[in-house]
């Protein structure tokens, strides 16, 4: 919860996330972000739920309620249409059913690396934008790797990506699908950003498959029962041969010393 005294208000956040704040409000809010880790962190895990609801389900949740699901005058709280439906895939991802979209209801509903990889793409967008606090714990600090692994339940390391001119900056800790998530950030010499992401996903193994997200993109897989996203510009072939490389530099058992094979792209 917000603190009553923030100059930010929760239904700020919220319009935020939805893209309703007037241009010097949109400011403020995202100056206090920066000072504000744990509001971000929930502002990330929300525009991650939204991301995901529209890749999966398109214009859908924009549609009218159909008319006998209508409650006519009954007097309901206004929320934002993104937190009903991310609620409600969130509990389809999980083994529950889609709500009140009945004619969607043949659509499979977003997996777990589905929704991991809509969260990664958010703290992607929202993070790499961070001219002072782009990361919580820098790469010099010895207790990065150790304190990731822990939190994540896996050992950890942060790939070597100089051969393409990516130096890493440090780390943070996330909220994940099924538990805490890493995400480290690389930057160039130009100051483009890339970053890799790690967190639980219990879900089979899958290859490298390529996702969009704006002006940004993701190539995330699943080794092990843990998911992984490697995320930066929207360049299929380049973001294919830094996740090979991210894949390759991971402690692998002899069985994965194999490329995983690249799939097509595919939709939320």
């Amino acid at each position: 919860m917000i603190d009553r005294d923030s100059p930010v208000t929760e239904d700020e956040l919220h319009a935020y996330v939805d893209g309703m704040l007037p241009p010097d409000r949109k400011r403020a809010v995202e100056a206090w972000l920066t000072t504000h880790p744990d509001a971000a962190a929930r502002v990330a895990e929300w525009r991650a739920q939204a991301d995901a609801v529209r890749m999966r389900y398109g214009a859908i949740p924009e549609e009218p309620v159909p008319p006998r699901f209508d409650i006519g005058k009954l007097a309901r709280p206004r929320m934002p249409w993104w937190s009903l439906a991310a609620a409600t895939v969130l509990a389809a991802a999980l083994g529950g059913a889609i709500g009140w979209w009945a004619h969607g209801a043949s659509a499979p509903s977003p997996t777990i690396p589905d929704i991991m990889t809509a969260q990664a793409l958010s703290a992607h967008r929202l993070y790499i934008a961070e001219v002072r606090h782009p990361i919580e714990v820098r790469a010099a600090e010895q207790h990065l790797m150790p304190w990731l692994s822990k939190r994540v339940g896996t050992s950890l390391r942060a790939p070597d990506l100089k051969q393409y001119s990516l130096s890493l900056l440090g780390g943070r800790l996330l909220p994940g699908p099924l538990g805490p998530a890493a995400l480290f950030m690389y930057e160039s010499p130009t100051g483009e950003r890339f970053t890799f992401y790690a967190s639980r996903s219990k879900a089979p193994r899958t290859a490298l498959r390529y996702q969009v997200g704006g002006d940004s993109a993701a190539m995330h897989w699943v080794e092990s029962e843990f998911g992984y996203v490697v995320s930066g510009p929207a360049d299929r072939d380049r973001l294919a041969r830094i996740a090979q490389t991210v894949y390759e530099q991971m402690e692998n058992p002899p069985s994965r010393a194999s490329a995983l094979p690249l799939l097509s792209r595919r939709g939320l």
